[in-house]
């Protein structure tokens, strides 16, 4: 609704709600209610008064002895051209007619309640727009604020997994970085008992001698004494680890697919003493060292499963 529309819906002669707007230059609502209010006694001005003062050129409807207009479709007369306009907006009624009915003016009273009518619609207007700016602005803040947690939160995510993937990566590489020089010392032991059996057949051929045969260190384990060793098929294997250096022994429960490289990871990150690289690993009962070979077999496959006693030797 305009200024205008609102000045007329409260009653106000439409004469001085256009005195009122031209004299504030269109400025708003308040400022003509504000001009309304301080000439509310004073005589409207005429038309030519009017336009002499902005320097216009008067525009006097010609109305005759007309003193009101009045609405054919509903009845109702109005004071000017003006207020009949709004009604024919407002209603869609486009039946007019002159009328030589004269309307009253506004009563001292009448005109002060309308002025204190418009000024409690201004007033609760002015409240209604302030509740929701502030209802407004509270849901911008909770916006940003959630937004800024939402970011922090995120933020915090992506640091704890790139962390988590960094310390994996570490893990990774030391585990591959152990088993490769694993078995490399795994294949310079096995050249060197190639080189040492070579030698020995050379040795027994110059001298006319049968070859060697092969050790009891490198011949594989019997059938028996493999199956004495799968004693059982537990998921878990339970190992007391006895140390060379002293102190009391370690025990732990590791799976019976882990590798002996695991354990001497564990006994390594125990005492320090220990090195993953060196550390190895013997039975009292049945009496067996093991060897390089062995520490990339599984606890199940060494015959430690479901308990055994170490001996680690550094």
């Amino acid at each position: 609704m305009s200024d205008k529309e609102t000045l007329l819906s409260m009653g106000f002669d439409a004469a001085r709600v256009e005195w009122a707007l031209r004299a504030t230059k269109n400025a708003g609502l308040q400022p003509a209610m504000d001009h309304i209010l301080a000439h509310n006694d004073e005589s409207v001005p005429t038309a030519e008064e009017l336009a002499e003062e902005h320097g216009e050129e008067a525009n006097i409807p010609d109305v005759g002895e007309a003193k009101s207009i009045k609405c054919s479709e509903c009845g109702k007369t109005f004071r000017s051209q003006a207020t009949a306009s709004f009604h024919a907006e407002k209603s869609g009624h486009t039946d007019f007619e002159e009328s030589t009915e004269e309307i009253k003016p506004l009563t001292a009273e009448e005109k002060a309640a309308k002025l204190t009518h418009l000024k409690d619609l201004l007033a609760a207007k002015r409240a209604a727009q302030f509740k929701e700016d502030e209802k407004a602005s509270r849901a911008n803040e909770a916006l940003r604020r959630k937004a800024g947690q939402d970011q922090g939160r995120i933020k915090e995510e992506m640091e704890a997994k790139e962390l988590e993937r960094d310390a994996a990566r570490k893990r990774a590489d030391k585990i591959a970085d152990q088993k490769a020089r694993a078995a490399v010392k795994a294949q310079i032991e096995s050249d060197k008992r190639e080189r040492a059996a070579k030698a020995a057949a050379e040795k027994a051929a110059r001298e006319g001698r049968p070859p060697p045969g092969p050790t009891a260190a490198d011949a594989p384990p019997k059938p028996s004494a493999m199956a004495a060793g799968k004693s059982s098929e537990a998921p878990q294997t339970r190992l007391q680890i006895r140390l060379h250096v002293g102190g009391a022994p370690l025990i732990k429960t590791f799976p019976s697919t882990s590798t002996l490289v695991d354990v001497a990871e564990f006994v390594s990150s125990e005492n320090l003493a220990y090195s993953v690289d060196t550390v190895k690993f013997s039975m009292t009962f049945p009496r067996k060292v093991f060897g390089p070979n062995d520490m990339h077999k599984s606890l199940k496959d060494n015959g430690l499963t479901p308990s055994a006693v170490l001996m680690a030797n550094v």
